[in-house]
């Protein structure tokens, strides 16, 4: 039974946590990247990017004026990063930063469209508009739109399509155009886009054309999209095109490079090309563009009813979660090619786990929740989201992370070149700047994750066990022609759907969620819909419960029973109905497999789907001493922030007063422990080693963040996992 995303236009997030960072989103970052994009951000990384369009523009309309006396750029390698020699004086007409640079504006009018759908703002669509004239107006005669070739020579276009993102970019820009039709109902960027992917459908395919395929990939997922946005085949043509060719023999990539200085060196396993996408059993290679190909391979498979696909598909998921993946939903296990690194290799302190790829994880899980309602996928995703993927950016929006750590001493990550990726404290923004505006698009969608719907008639599978708890039996056939709504993700929200004329206040069906899912695990929907239809709600039973849940309606009748893949199923039969959630959210102490040797005698907490950390401010420095002790219980810690500052000076007021809120409203949780020292006797000659005698033990109590609060409140050490002291 495959489903469809709802509306994020029939959705109000109201719940208090996601609430706040679509607020963030909204009012400081949207508006934030605009300055970054346009390089008026002291002490912030040059991004270039509407320098690029602008250029680029400009040399449009110079070779309208010269016509045939216009001489074209000849294409000219200035390295994968082109900087300015003088960075206070940019020369108006070159390119400038990376060869991808112009996706940092797709992503950031994607956030930009789903903002307006969901909180019209004149002066923002304003804005918006005059840079999509900057875009548009940069775009070649032929349908090409990327500023670096144009600027640089289109001589040399999609000769390198291992390293040079063209295709990535075409991806992108049709992600953010689809976002602002979607949101505001102009077309201008999509027609844009859609000439640019007319342009890629002509070069590339069988008989005489390119046998290529994106290097970085996105295009392929992004043109599905366009396809179902348009209706026109040739864009889902093009996107199975990309997809069947990868891995392919002879590989293109090396037929591409063979002329290279040195001779080709091309990584297929770190492009996923090292085999047809269909044998590949093994998450591989560079994590971002590994979970944007599984996407892409999710989305065909829906589509197409590709069975080989999917299971394909299924097996990397398998492959991920079972060996690849950090407790806090990141992956990416090695900073060498930002790359997954061998099962079970999981290193806390080196960690990649970039932002993006968490955010891919969880596009890679919806898609599979789209073809088929498990769990097993909403729970990872989950799991992604509210750890990795909300540690990537500061409460107050201003600072990000690239990188985001199991493990950190600031001193290390400042003097050990090993680890010169992990930053302590989030920054300003990056010159590879794909992380801010990722998370900014991804808040402010959220929505689509947390609720699709199905877009067939309900299976007589499921009919059948929606109909096992049926208080009505006499309606019969009540449940033919319904329609499941599924909830993924709990937030409260308000949710509207048409059932009938759109159009008709008659027709509408009206979902209020509320959600404590963060303190009590408790949930509450009320239900208002015509008298004479009918849909069932599918709930997930979060993995985190342990199944200790209980579901009630509004006569008290229990809900228990009409379970398949962690979804209860429950139709929706009174025209006015209220249910009752309630899960189990202890917190528990959580341990690695015996394989993870990382991790060997160490524990970490999570209370649902939050993972905890300890931080320097809260414990004291060398927090490799602390051993937890799991014998002694765990309690909620109550501090009292209220007359307490203790964060960065250097935030205004408004951002350290949010700090202290969301720190008051968080659960923080108590752990007994002991500090261990070392106290033998001292080697001749040498302080570094003594000869074992029993440490001395401390006790003391160990305060544990949800790992997505850290490094909100300055430099310090921070530790997902602590020793175990029962295992000393």
């Amino acid at each position: 039974m495959y489903s469809s995303p709802v509306g994020i236009n029939k959705v109000k997030i109201t719940d208090e946590f996601w609430a706040e960072r679509v607020d963030t989103v909204r009012e400081k970052v949207i508006p934030y990247q605009w300055e970054i994009l346009n390089d008026r951000v002291a002490d912030a990384e040059p991004s270039y990017c509407m320098h690029n369009f602008i250029a680029a523009g400009d040399l449009n309309q110079k070779k309208q004026r010269e016509g045939d006396g216009f001489a074209e750029p000849v294409y000219t390698f200035r390295g994968f990063q082109a900087l300015p020699d003088d960075p206070d004086a940019p020369e108006p007409d070159r390119f400038y930063g990376f060869v991808f640079q112009d996706s940092d504006f797709s992503k950031w009018i994607e956030a930009v469209g789903y903002s307006l759908m969901v909180h019209p703002d004149e002066e923002l669509e304003r804005i918006a508009d005059g840079a999509i004239d900057i875009v548009c107006r940069a775009q070649a005669e032929n349908g090409y739109l990327d500023t670096y070739y144009i600027l640089n020579g289109m001589d040399k276009i999609f000769t390198n399509l291992r390293d040079h993102h063209e295709l990535y970019c075409l991806g992108h820009l049709i992600e953010g155009a689809a976002a602002y039709y979607e949101g505001t109902g102009k077309d201008r960027l999509l027609k844009a886009a859609c000439r640019f992917a007319d342009f890629v459908c002509e070069k590339f395919g069988p008989g005489d054309r390119l046998h290529g395929y994106p290097g970085h990939e996105i295009a392929e997922m992004a043109l599905f999209k366009l396809y179902e946005i348009t209706g026109e085949e040739k864009y889902k043509a093009l996107a199975s095109y990309f997809i069947d060719e990868r891995g392919a023999e002879p590989s293109y990539f090396n037929i591409e490079h063979k002329d290279d200085p040195g001779g080709d060196t091309t990584n297929l396993y770190y492009h996923q090309a090292h085999l047809p996408v269909r044998k590949q059993t093994e998450a591989t290679g560079h994590a971002v563009r590994a979970v944007y190909l599984y996407s892409g391979m999710a989305d065909m498979a829906r589509l197409t009813g590709d069975e080989e696909l999917k299971n394909a598909c299924e097996r990397l998921w398998d492959s991920i979660v079972d060996e690849k993946l950090y407790i806090t939903g990141g992956i990416g296990g090695t900073h060498l090619g930002e790359a997954f690194s061998f099962p079970y290799d999981l290193p806390n302190d080196t960690a990649y786990s970039e932002t993006c790829a968490a955010i891919g994880l969880v596009f890679f899980a919806h898609r599979m929740l789209r073809m088929e309602p498990d769990r097993k996928y909403s729970d990872i995703m989950e799991l992604s989201l509210y750890n990795t993927v909300m540690a990537g950016m500061a409460i107050d929006g201003q600072s990000f992370f690239y990188v985001n750590p199991l493990e950190v001493d600031p001193t290390a990550c400042k003097r050990d070149e090993r680890k010169l990726h992990v930053k302590p404290v989030r920054q300003k923004w990056f010159g590879c700047a794909c992380c801010p505006p990722n998370i900014a698009r991804t808040t402010m969608s959220i929505a689509r994750y947390a609720y699709t719907i199905s877009d067939n008639e309900t299976s007589d599978a499921m009919r059948n066990i929606a109909q096992k708890s049926c208080a009505d039996r006499a309606a019969g056939n009540l449940l033919a022609t319904d329609k499941t709504l599924f909830v993924h993700l709990y937030m409260s929200s308000e949710i509207t759907l048409d059932d009938g004329a759109a159009h008709d206040p008659e027709n509408k069906i009206f979902i209020n969620i509320n959600s404590d899912i963060i303190r009590t695990s408790e949930v509450t929907v009320s239900i208002t819909k015509p008298e004479k239809s009918s849909f069932v709600m599918a709930f997930r039973i979060p993995g985190w419960c342990r199944d200790h849940f209980s579901v009630n309606g509004t006569d008290g009748e229990e809900y228990s029973d009409s379970i398949r893949s962690g979804y209860l199923y429950i139709p929706i039969t009174k025209s006015e109905e209220t249910l009752r959630l309630k899960f189990e959210i202890e917190p528990v102490f959580m341990e690695s497999a015996d394989e993870v040797s990382e991790n060997a005698g160490r524990v970490t907490l999570m209370r649902g789907p939050f993972v905890y950390c300890v931080e320097e401010c809260d414990n004291g420095k060398a927090l490799h001493e602390l051993a937890v002790d799991t014998a002694g219980g765990i309690r909620i810690y109550n501090e009292d922030l209220s007359e307490k500052d203790d964060h960065d000076t250097s935030s205004d007021k408004a951002d350290d007063v949010r700090i202290k809120r969301v720190f008051e409203r968080s659960i923080r949780l108590v752990t007994g422990g002991r500090r261990v020292t070392a106290r033998g006797e001292k080697m001749p000659g040498s302080k570094l080693y003594h000869i074992y005698e029993k440490p001395e033990e401390t006790k003391t109590d160990i305060i544990w963040i949800p790992y997505y609060l850290w490094a909100n409140r300055g430099e310090g050490e921070m530790r997902v996992y602590l020793a175990n002291h029962s295992a000393l």
